[in-house]
């Protein structure tokens, strides 16, 4: 099939706009701002599996992963495999998961991977690892985080990484465990255990240590690595430029898939609350809220497979700028989402049934890279 240039414009009720008054034509001209760009889909690579994650080297290049434990290279045309990953669990939804460049890569060199092992007394558990490149090698490796009990359900892994202005890594870990099964006697509490690694979205400085304003949980008599709880399978975490805070979605089970601002130290209510039901159609609570439960800023029922996120920042995309972009895998579209005043208040469609939407990253050219599934392929929205 010859690969060609898409053109999609969609229409957009501008919510942002400058105070300023500029001469006709430069960024900040209100005109610019409240204009629906025109936006050109260009293909980037294809033929692959499934590409959970990406990010990009300051010299350019590509780094993405496979689902399957693969990690790739792209350098202008050539793509290479790197060598001396760890043993990756590619069971149900384990495999090798995101991977991210560290903010300060031109001094410190380093890379950061999330990944599903094998567990010493069976089944799945859950790493994050950080390591230097050197000729296509691993070099370096140190675990930061680990899992200190099994996943045998195979599933709900989460994940990703993302960095505060501050340099801190926050990385999503899904709630693992025996069952996904919601409600007040749900047989795995591991996303309200504060003890549990799962379920929870993490804060650790970039060599794993426990950074200052860690919050000290409930039952607790100092801080850890844990930042919020009640997490089911958060598989998209992204930073807010504009307001200096975490963002996250997750999986909800039949419906009831959520965005989340995360706040240190809150609890976000898995298995306790949801704005959907269990798989059997059996509610999982009376009502989605409850005391002491932050609820999310935005919920989809049915669920949309929430994924991977990203931040519009680039002002080339005129009125889509401080847009959220969520990746959509059930129903395989990807969502842009209007924000004010830290709500969601309308929802558009894009790239609509071309395939599972897995992941979304901003460019530091301002391009926006989307990875799809069926074939795996990442394709990059640019802004004219």
């Amino acid at each position: 099939m010859p690969i060609r240039t898409l053109f999609i414009t969609l229409a957009f009720a501008g919510i942002f706009s400058c105070t300023s008054s500029k001469k006709e034509g430069t960024v900040e001209d209100t005109s610019q701002m409240t204009a629906e760009p025109t936006v050109k889909t260009v293909p980037l690579i294809s033929g692959y599996e499934v590409i959970w994650g990406m990010d990009i080297l300051p010299n350019g290049d590509l780094l993405f992963t496979e689902k399957k434990g693969k990690l790739h290279r792209k350098s202008g045309d050539k793509i290479t495999e790197i060598s001396g990953l760890p043993v990756i669990n590619t069971s149900g939804q384990g495999g090798l998961l995101d991977v991210r460049v560290s903010p300060q890569y031109n001094s410190n060199g380093w890379i950061f991977i999330s990944y599903a092992g094998n567990h010493p007394g069976g089944g799945g558990s859950f790493h994050l690892m950080r390591f230097k490149l050197v000729n296509d090698q691993i070099t370096e490796p140190k675990i930061l985080l680990s899992s200190n009990s099994a996943n045998t359900m195979t599933g709900h892994y989460g994940s990703r990484i993302d960095f505060d202005e501050a340099g801190n890594l926050y990385v999503s870990v899904g709630e693992g465990g025996a069952t996904s099964y919601g409600g007040a006697n749900s047989p795995n509490k591991n996303a309200q255990d504060i003890n549990s690694t799962w379920g929870k979205v993490h804060r650790i400085t970039q060599d794993g240590g426990i950074p200052a304003g860690n919050p000290v949980l409930p039952g607790n008599t100092a801080p850890t690595t844990v930042y919020s709880y009640g997490h089911r399978n958060p598989q998209g975490l992204v930073y807010n430029p504009f307001t200096k805070e975490i963002w996250e979605a997750e999986h909800g089970p039949k419906g009831g898939d959520e965005v989340n601002i995360i706040k240190a130290g809150n609890n976000y209510g898995w298995p306790l609350v949801s704005y959907g039901v269990n798989y059997d159609d059996k509610p999982v609570s009376a009502s989605p809220t409850m005391a002491g439960v932050t609820d999310p800023v935005h919920n989809w029922v049915p669920s949309i497979g929430a994924c991977g996120m990203a931040f519009i920042t680039d002002k080339k995309f005129k009125s889509w700028t401080g847009n959220l972009l969520v990746g959509g895998l059930a129903l395989q579209y990807l969502a842009r989402l209007e924000i004010k005043d830290n709500k969601v208040v309308k929802e558009h469609k894009l790239l609509d049934k071309v395939g599972r939407i897995r992941h979304v990253r901003q460019a530091p050219d301002g391009s926006i890279y989307v990875s799809i599934e069926g074939p795996g392929r990442i394709v990059r929205l640019v802004a004219e």
